[in-house]
Order: structure tokens, then sequence, then C-alpha cells
């Protein structure tokens, strides 16, 4: 295969373009509002970053989790999702502005309400200030280094003449890594998000984070294919078989969520915890609980039925409008399991809650597109790609 005709289309350039100048526009907001609306600039900062983390840290399990188990439909979306990890510098980047903001976040930084809460007391050895950056360290250096080593043998496997050789190597590297990954985020999700409430708690917090990444991350694949599957090179070698796999692929994760969020709130509920049910009031006994309403109906009920059809998983244009959905979706359930917090009496919307999201996605999506530019839309080197291409022939012989 010549690496010049998978080279990216020239619209990507105007996709980033554009992004980068919406980006501006909205962080320009941003740094207005950190100044006059400072608790409302944090609040909507730290659910911006939360949606940006997870398409970058969930395109790194679904890429580790496709060299693992193989599979046509990992390949057209590779450089995707390679794409999506060298965001990491970035995410490292947009994280500072959070540090200035931890006195406004989390209430365990506050010696006060430390000192009137007997459980913050006995939490104290591991929320402090020191430790909370240390980690944040930490993570950042684990995902940096999978992300590095990952696009790295990718590269050389495309200059190699033994690409198994080093596909055996990217698969080595997988398997600790999903172990890493599940870690990583399970430590991140408590300290970023579930300390906002530090008295709560929840042990399948850090699960129902990574279905949750896994779904948004996955959608954005969708989009970009479907996107790309419309122009030329990936017009004549992506067919519908592939977008179909990854419809399957969606619906499981779809399923996966929704059975983690039910069952995190039967084990709640049921067990009538004193700590743990507070939480779920204020998402359920406010007009939060609207909120929670649209996110049964659209996150889960609305993309199942769909997506059980195999005429639509097969249809670019229909499961495009789904992964649509579930991207909007996902930002909706940060703002739900966040928010409630600094705002307890009911749903409280600022002008930040839009700037936000609307600049660090902005940046986010142009980098993410820089970076698919930069490489072949398919791993030209990978062992696997003869059998895809046979497969594609195949299809397109038989008058699919």
């Amino acid at each position: 295969m010549s690496r010049r005709n998978y080279a990216a289309p020239p619209a990507l350039a105007v996709i980033q373009q554009r992004a980068l100048v919406i980006g501006a526009i909205g962080l320009l907001a941003c740094a207005v509002g950190a100044f006059v609306w400072p608790e409302d600039f944090f609040r909507g900062y730290l659910i911006a970053y939360l949606f940006v983390f997870g398409l970058t840290i969930g395109s790194l399990a679904i890429l580790m989790m496709q060299y693992l188990t193989g599979g046509d439909w990992g390949l057209v979306i590779r450089r995707e999702l390679e794409a999506a990890t060298r965001t990491v510098p970035l995410l490292a980047l947009a994280f500072l502005p959070l540090l200035l903001g931890l006195h406004r976040l989390f209430p365990w930084t506050n010696a006060s309400t430390v000192n009137e809460s007997e459980v913050l007391k006995h939490k104290a050895l591991f929320l402090n200030i020191p430790f909370f950056i240390g980690r944040a360290v930490f993570y950042f250096a684990v995902w940096f280094i999978l992300s590095y080593l990952l696009n790295k043998w990718s590269r050389e496997q495309d200059e190699s003449s033994d690409g198994a050789e080093v596909l055996r190597r990217l698969q080595v590297l997988s398997g600790p890594g999903l172990v890493l990954y599940g870690l990583t985020v399970s430590f991140a999700g408590i300290d970023w998000i579930m300390s906002l409430e530090p008295e709560w708690f929840s042990t399948i917090y850090g699960m129902l984070l990574m279905a949750g990444q896994g779904l948004s991350a996955l959608s954005l694949m969708i989009l970009t294919l479907v996107y790309l599957t419309k122009r030329e090179p990936l017009s004549s070698f992506v067919i519908p078989k592939y977008i179909h796999d990854l419809g399957k692929l969606l619906l499981a994760f779809v399923m996966i969520w929704a059975y983690l969020s039910f069952s995190q709130l039967l084990i709640i509920w049921a067990g009538n915890l004193p700590n743990e049910i507070p939480w779920y009031l204020r998402r359920l006994t406010t007009n939060w609980q609207w909120v929670g309403w649209l996110l049964v109906v659209f996150g889960f009920a609305f993309p199942f039925l769909l997506l059980l059809s195999r005429d639509i998983k097969r249809r670019g244009n229909t499961i495009i409008i789904i992964a649509i959905v579930l991207v909007v979706l996902r930002f909706i359930d940060l703002f739900w399991l966040t928010a409630p917090e600094f705002s307890k009496g009911g749903i409280h919307v600022s002008l930040m809650d839009f700037a936000a999201p609307i600049g660090l996605g902005g940046v986010w999506l142009a980098f993410y597109v820089w970076q698919l530019r930069q490489r072949p839309l398919l791993p030209l080197g990978d062992p696997y790609m003869d059998v895809a291409a046979e497969h594609g022939a195949e299809f397109r012989h038989a008058g699919g």
C-alpha cells in the first residue's frame, strides 16, 4: 500500500483551523470569567477538562484493547485512536489551571472544613494538596509513557520489514498497560471527582468512569471514521462491515455504562447508608432529576434500541447521529456527576458552563486533528492489513 495514497484529506486542515479559532475564543471568555466569576469558572473548567480527558484516555484504553483482541475494525480507527492519545501533553498543560482553583473546588483543602469532620481528619493522609499533586504527576507520567511507546512502535511498524514482531511488542505492552489504565483512572476519578464530596464514596466509581470514557472515545472514533469514509482515501477501503462492528462495540459500551450506573444506585439506595444516600438525594429530589431522566432516555434507551438494528449499525449516516448524541450525553453525564456538589439546591448554569467546553474542546479538537494529519490514515505496516484489504476487495467485487 502506498503511503501517499492514505494521507489525510485536505478538508481536515479546515476543521483544524476552525476548531482552533473557536477554541481560542472560548478560552478568552474563560480568562475573563476567571476574574469575574471565579467560582463558576473553576466549576465549568473542571467539567470541560474531565470531558476531553475522557476522550484522550478512553482512546488509549480502546487502542490497547484492540491490540489484545484483534479485528479489522481496529485497523480502520487505529490512527484516530493514536492521534487522540498523543494529546496527553495537552491534557497535562490544561490541568495546571485546576491546581490554581483547588481551594475553590475541593472542601478537603480548607483546614476549617477538615477540622469540623471526623471523616476528613481520617482521610487527611490521602487527601492533602502535596500528595494530590504528586499523584497527578504520576498519572500523567503513566499515560504519557504508554502513549509514547504505542505511537513510537506503531511508527516503527510502518517502517519495519517485520511488522509481526512489532505487533507482538505492542500486544505485550497492552496487557499490563490496561491494568495501569484501570488503576490510574480509578484513582484519578477519586481525586478529581469523588473528592468533591469527600465523605461520599462508591466502590465501582472507577469502573463507571472507564465505561463512560470508552463510550465517549468510541463515539468520537465513529464520527471521525464516517467523516473520513465519505472522502478519499478511506472511501475506497472502509466497508459497511467495519461500521457494523464498531456499532456493536458501541452498543456494548452503552450497556456496560448503564449497568454500572444502575448497580451503583441500587447498592447505595438499598443499603440506605447515611453518608452515601445524600449524594443521590441531591440528584433525585431536586430539578437535577430531569438531567438524570435525560441520561436514562437518551444516554441508554435511545441508543440501545436503535443499535439493536443490524441495518442501523451498517449505515454511516444513521450511526453518526447516535454517536453525536452519545458524545453530548457524556458531557451532560459529567455535569450531572459533578455540578450538584456546587449547586445543591438545584441546577445552576452559568456562562462558563458553555465557554469552558467550547474553549477547551475546540483546542483539543484542533490538536487531535493536527495529530491525525501527521501520519497515513491506515497502519500500513500491520501484518493484518493485507487481509483487511482482501475483505474490502471481496465486498466490492460482490457488489456490496
